[in-house]
């Protein structure tokens, strides 16, 4: 051996034996067939064939990255979480920013909502706060969620995004109108990870020590300045660059120019929420500023890379059911849906002890429950019991809930969405549309006739039912997008 070799650590067998030979595979003679006892061959190809594990369905393609979040305000009158309890307490996050629709290998520069997920490793326990670029979605009701999901990926028999899936699923979903406007407008292809907003669109609960209850929107706006691409523009770098937002947030954490967001959350008593104009867990609704102003709490930022993408930002798990003491969850159908999906979709995904993995374990606790066993398994808990209760000195319940109870009343039922003063399916959007600039609301026309224009010939209905939502939103759009979706299609 050289003294090159005898400087570097030995290259072992996944059991640890010493490996001889990583180059050359054993075979009967210098020129026959490859023998069986050479297990190192199999070994390395076994593990090669099982290397990747399925794919996110939704918010495939995603990059991400560890931070600090500092809290800039005093919040203790509205919340008891321990990670909000003084001004200049840090606690560190991961944050996982990805495009909803598209595969593992899809482009990052493309028309989709950006999903912003965030964990904080706090010290009750890790909190994982779920949402997207955009503070709105397409639906109310997590019942629609795989119907939705469906239209926008491939049609089970072309194996292509079919335009009239979309639209006629948008069409035949009027709460859908507020996100699309969104979705077409000038926001709906950022620049980059680092210059686009994050909300957590859901509304949640916090609850102070004494007791009250508040409902919460979260706000984190970039301190890089929003930066949106194109139509054009997006088409090109789409394909020259397809990884454009991961490679552009890692070296910019390289350079040392860490990216950053001002976190602000819009506050609700909760004896608001009966009478207030809009319902407030309608998750394609906004609270308007004017109604309940965003209050600065905080800093995100973000500062170092994953050393590994796949074990930390492939192999990352976010739950909106990891709440810790004094936030919980809201009355918001689409939030309570996704308590259940998130985590199972990572069950399956990942395995049953995903949450044991570095990048979703606790950091600044540890974890103490009676589950055992399943895949990877790391035999942690050694010859402690698994049940409770036990009488030999296991983890045992603190009497003290996370959140405070909510009062409910009726009769159970398949019941829609409960419908406030203001509620339609057609005013904010209409509302977002008049907020435009002349050449903001141009380019939201050309967007969607684009889109619209894709539609079969002989669906004119799916046309229709798009156009007219888009109407009841605001007339003067719905006529400019009917006479432009008529030039595109002759």
């Amino acid at each position: 051996m050289t003294a090159q070799h005898e400087a570097r650590p030995t290259l072992t067998t996944e059991a640890g034996a010493p490996l001889a030979d990583n180059q050359n595979t054993e075979t009967a003679g210098p020129g026959g067939p490859l023998l069986v006892q050479d297990q190192q061959l199999f070994e390395k190809l076994a593990h090669f064939n099982r290397e990747r594990i399925p794919e996110r369905i939704v918010h495939a393609r995603g990059g991400g990255a560890y931070g600090t979040f500092t809290l800039t305000r005093d919040v203790s009158q509205w919340t008891r979480a321990r990670f909000m309890s003084e001004v200049g307490k840090q606690t560190e996050t991961f944050l996982r920013m990805s495009t909803v629709a598209g595969s593992l290998g899809s482009a990052d520069a493309v028309r989709d909502p950006r999903g912003f997920a965030l964990k904080f490793y706090t010290e009750e326990g890790n909190y994982d706060l779920v949402g997207n670029n955009t503070p709105v979605f397409f639906i109310k009701d997590a019942s629609k969620f795989p119907d939705f999901i469906h239209t926008q990926k491939r049609d089970p028999y072309t194996g292509s995004q079919e335009a009239d899936n979309v639209w006629d699923f948008w069409g035949l979903s009027p709460e859908s109108t507020h996100q699309v406007t969104w979705l077409f407008g000038d926001r709906g292809i950022p620049a980059s990870f680092r210059n686009m907003n994050g909300y957590s669109s859901h509304t949640y609960q916090w609850n102070n020590a004494q007791g009250e209850v508040f409902w919460v929107k979260y706000h984190f706006k970039t301190n890089q300045g929003i930066k949106n691409l194109t139509a054009e523009e997006a088409a090109v770098l789409a394909g020259t660059d397809p990884d454009s937002h991961q490679r552009d947030l890692r070296e910019a954490i390289e350079r040392g120019e860490f990216p950053s967001w001002t976190v602000q959350v819009q506050i609700m008593p909760a004896g608001d929420a009966a009478t207030y104009r809009f319902n407030p867990f309608d998750l394609t609704k906004v609270w308007p500023h004017a109604d309940y102003p965003p209050i600065e709490i905080g800093k995100l930022e973000l500062n170092r890379n994953p050393d590994n993408v796949f074990a930390e930002v492939e192999q990352s798990i976010f739950s909106p059911a990891h709440f810790v003491p004094g936030i919980g969850p809201s009355p918001d159908k689409m939030l309570q849906g996704r308590l259940f999906a998130y985590a199972d979709a990572h069950r399956y995904r990942v395995g049953v002890n995903a949450d044991h993995l570095p990048v979703n374990s606790p950091h600044a606790t540890e974890s103490r429950t009676y589950g055992r066993d399943g895949a990877l398994y790391d035999g942690r808990h050694n010859r402690a019991k698994n049940y409770e209760p036990n009488s030999f000195g296991g983890p045992a319940q603190t009497d003290q809930p996370l959140w405070s109870t909510t009062a409910v009343t009726g009769f159970t039922g398949n019941h829609a969405a409960p419908t406030h003063a203001e509620d339609n399916d057609f005013v904010q959007a209409g509302d977002l549309y008049r907020l435009m600039s002349q050449d903001e609301k141009d380019r939201l026309v050309t967007n969607l006739a684009n889109g619209i224009s894709g539609v079969s010939p002989d669906r004119d209905d799916i046309v229709d039912r798009a156009i007219g939502n888009f109407s009841h939103a605001d007339a003067d759009l719905g006529r400019r997008l009917e006479l432009a979706v008529k030039e595109l299609r002759g």
